[in-house]
């Protein structure tokens, strides 16, 4: 009969031998998610990739299960489907180490969501673009933990730095455009030097997002420019608006669209889906966000849908689409 000494020694052995990385690539390949950053990192740690052909909650479940699965992701919204399933608990998710995702803005509360249904499991939040080759910054474990509602610091190979309109840096804290640097960038775009030159600024990519910098340089994504709508003068980020959304418990789904206003200019107008079983009211989100965001940021349309948001093939919510199809008729 093996000894204490032995018997700690094996245990002591399982538990920090290397495992085998097995990640499950949900978007497609022509994305620089699903190259870059799953297919190139997956064949360069010797990992196993496995693959889907088309998203789908329950697919990614049974594959989880089935092929012993230590990490999944994507966009946000796939790793919200996944938690959300009705069928998770039918399925053993026992292999997953992390959750990781980027491409679309993270509500703080899918950190939480994390926590109560893969609890000691790492969650990651990244950010980047194609331009980037999909990475610029990185937020995992107790980091992202801590702050998450940050995309977090800068990979080694990058730096980051916000500016104003006028291209003059901005202090910690303050709002504007994400000018990003490294060897993963782009030189410029094929056969569109006009382009080229718009998005380079000093060997600066302009990212075209507007984002904030804390003290410690950790990176708050705020919102795409071009996603910020203007209400009666006011700036109001979709993200932020999404990000309060998440928090109720009966959303499993959202989007924040700009209305026209003939004398506000815009206004704010919310798309949600909800969790099954679950009911919820304009009026009633319209109260859950009295307190969380200004007053002049909470929606005053509202809309409910029963089936997924407009996607791209990456996961992205197709805003243009669902803004034409929800204001058909409207003016």
């Amino acid at each position: 009969m093996a000894s204490a000494g032995v018997r700690a020694g094996r245990e002591l052995a399982e538990v920090t031998a290397p495992r085998r990385r097995v990640t499950l690539l949900s978007v497609p390949l022509f994305h620089a998610t699903g190259c870059h950053s799953v297919l190139v990192s997956g064949a360069a740690q010797g990992g196993t990739v496995v693959l889907m052909y088309k998203w789908d909650a329950g697919a990614a479940l049974r594959l989880i299960e089935r092929e012993r699965v230590t990490g999944f992701g994507g966009v946000p919204t796939m790793a919200w489907q996944v938690l959300d399933s009705p069928d998770f608990d039918d399925y053993d998710t026992s292999s997953l180490t992390g959750v990781s995702y980027g491409g679309a803005p993270a509500a703080p509360a899918l950190v939480e969501r994390i926590r109560e249904r893969l609890p000691e499991r790492v969650p990651g939040n990244g950010y980047g673009l194609t331009e980037t080759s999909s990475v610029t910054t990185y937020n995992g474990g107790v980091n992202y933990l801590e702050r998450p509602g940050s995309v977090g610091p800068p990979v080694a190979v990058c730096d980051v730095k916000v500016v104003g309109p006028d291209g003059a840096d901005l202090p910690a804290g303050e709002v504007g455009e994400l000018l990003i640097k490294g060897p993963n960038i782009i030189k410029g775009y094929w056969n569109r030097p006009e382009e080229t030159a718009a998005a380079f600024v000093d060997g600066w990519f302009r990212s075209g997002d507007l984002a904030r910098l804390d003290g410690d340089g950790f990176v708050y994504i705020v919102d795409r420019a071009k996603d910020m709508l203007i209400r009666g003068g006011e700036n109001v980020y979709c993200a932020e608006v999404e990000a309060a959304l998440y928090e109720h418990p009966a959303v499993a789904d959202c989007a924040v669209i700009g209305v026209p206003h003939d004398v506000l200019g815009e206004e704010v107008g919310a798309v949600l889906v909800l969790r099954p079983g679950s009911s919820l009211t304009g009026p009633q989100a319209r109260a859950f966000l009295r307190g969380r965001i200004a007053a002049f940021k909470v929606p005053s349309h509202w809309w409910f849908r029963d089936g997924e948001l407009p996607r791209n093939p990456s996961g992205k919510i197709l805003k243009t689409r669902l803004r034409e199809e929800l204001l058909a008729g409207q003016g």
